[in-house]
């Protein structure tokens, strides 16, 4: 879609409202085009859209009262906020339908509920929020208030000196052919897997001599990557070791790991992962059909899925996180139906329902492939939904991303008891994450105002092993804001 500016910039919010109205477009490109303007009167800030979509024509307007804009980031919000409301009635208008999250284009839709639900509004009124003022459908309304409700009461847990952890392993036995992470495929870079090890264990001393200096609790720990479980036993049990002898874990409640692909899972690194506290595992077919499971790359089949479930299960008391995606090439309602069932008989503690999202990097997106349609991903969520609050699972957390099928979202959904506080505050941005491995993103969180700094490490072992000195001199130099906002 090329995008015309009058009067503003606010290009970003154009392009989001963009992709939540038309996912399959593109800021740019094709023949559609929108002409999006802003003036100010003495008494009226107005917006108005001018859409051209398939060689007709839409328009619409919204305004805001001048006396709204107060200066800074507010001036801003206003702006923004009814840009996007001119754009989504023109587009709706266009389209003869509302997207399933309304006028939301943000990736964090729980945030809106929760603050207001934070500030003492009712649950009702501030679901009514999301009804009148965003016009999200019933179904996602529900959806935001259960995992609102979740993030509200995992806020009030957290203590102020509490911070999490993340350790990113940025290697894969193979890459799947939707995934645009950067992890390096182990059989073509084995000769990195050791020393990154060694360099992830300084990291690790860096990260708790901040910790320790600062005064800073680990309250969850997440291992993720790439495959965390492609290392070997006897390199799990390297930097399991050195969280336990540098980290301060004692007040550590959940301790994920991702096993992820079934063909890295064997008894040995189990029973390293037990030996060590891990108390959360995720073990994530994405399907459980072979031919689609070809199709993305996965090198492994159903039974071999069930067989690494059967194994966590022997090995320890973990709960278990198995991750499903709608949306995948070569699948169907039907087929996706299907694979639910099979991961529900297994009972896991958690099951993620994620939506298919075209990402840039990924074979999938450069080759493309007979993808369901949007209409069919719905039919996939909606049945997936009804079939999980059957069984007695619950929506705890959620998140959208960018070139999402449908415009839809991913969902956590866990038995009673069970949702990953981790999970919750990483997502919801509760409190400050601190990043460790490739790829690792730390968030600092400044508690009273919400603002979110961010210091990524390399994404390539390559650059990781490169920079390991420059890395942990970054660690050490965030004790200043760990020490600032440690009682706030």
């Amino acid at each position: 879609m090329q995008i015309t500016l009058r009067g503003h910039d606010y290009r970003y919010a154009a392009e989001q409202m963009m992709l939540t109205l038309f996912p399959n477009e593109r800021p740019g490109t094709g023949e559609n085009t929108l002409i999006l303007s802003l003036s100010k009167g003495k008494t009226w800030l107005s917006a108005a859209a001018k859409l051209t979509y398939e060689g007709k024509t839409y328009t619409a307007a919204r305004r805001a009262k001048t006396a709204e804009l107060t200066g800074g980031l507010t001036d801003d919000r206003v702006c923004q906020r009814i840009l996007k409301l001119a754009f989504y009635d023109a587009g709706v208008r266009a389209l003869g339908k509302e997207p399933p999250w309304g006028a939301l284009t943000g990736v964090r839709p729980v945030k809106i509920p929760a603050k207001a639900m934070l500030q003492g509004t009712p649950p009702a009124q501030a679901e009514r929020l999301l009804r009148d003022t965003y016009r999200v459908s019933p179904l996602r309304r529900r959806l935001a208030m259960d995992c609102a409700g979740e993030s509200v009461a995992a806020q009030r847990a957290l203590r102020s000196d509490e911070i999490s952890l993340y350790v990113g392993i940025p290697f894969c036995p193979s890459r799947c052919i939707y995934c645009s992470f950067i992890s390096s495929a182990v059989d073509k870079c084995l000769p990195l897997v050791e020393p990154f090890v060694d360099a992830l264990v300084r990291e690790i001393q860096a990260a708790g001599a901040l910790l320790q200096e600062t005064g800073r609790a680990v309250r969850t720990v997440y291992v993720g990557g790439g495959t965390p479980t492609t290392l070997t036993a006897e390199q799990l049990d390297r930097v399991l070791s050195a969280m336990d002898a540098h980290l301060p874990l004692g007040r550590c409640a959940e301790f994920t790991v991702e096993a992820g692909r079934p063909d890295t899972i064997t008894g040995e690194k189990l029973a390293v992962l037990a030996r060590h506290g891990v108390d959360r595992v995720s073990v994530n077919p994405q399907s459980m059909s072979q031919a689609v499971l070809e199709r993305m790359g996965r090198p492994h089949s159903p039974e071999d899925i069930r067989r690494a479930y059967g194994a966590v299960r022997a090995a320890g008391d973990f709960a278990v996180n198995m991750d499903l995606i709608a949306g995948l090439p070569g699948d169907s309602a039907a087929g996706f139906a299907q694979s639910l069932t099979e991961v529900m008989a297994l009972a896991p503690e958690n099951i993620t329902v994620h939506t298919l999202a075209l990402k840039k990097g990924s074979r999938l997106m450069e080759e493309g492939g007979d993808l369901p349609s949007a209409q069919q991903v719905e039919h996939m969520l909606d049945a997936a939904w009804a079939a999980l609050r059957a069984a007695g699972y619950s929506p705890y957390y959620l998140y959208r991303q960018k070139y999402m099928s449908g415009s839809f979202e991913n969902v956590g959904w866990a038995k009673p008891g069970f949702a990953s506080l981790y999970n919750i505050a990483m997502m919801e941005e509760l409190h400050t994450i601190l990043a460790l491995g490739g790829g690792g993103v730390t968030k600092l969180v400044w508690p009273k105002t919400g603002k979110i700094e961010r210091a990524a490490n390399p994404k390539y072992p390559q650059e990781y092993l490169r920079d390991v000195d420059k890395i942990c001199r970054e660690k050490a130099a965030l004790a200043p804001f760990l020490l600032e906002t440690k009682g706030d």
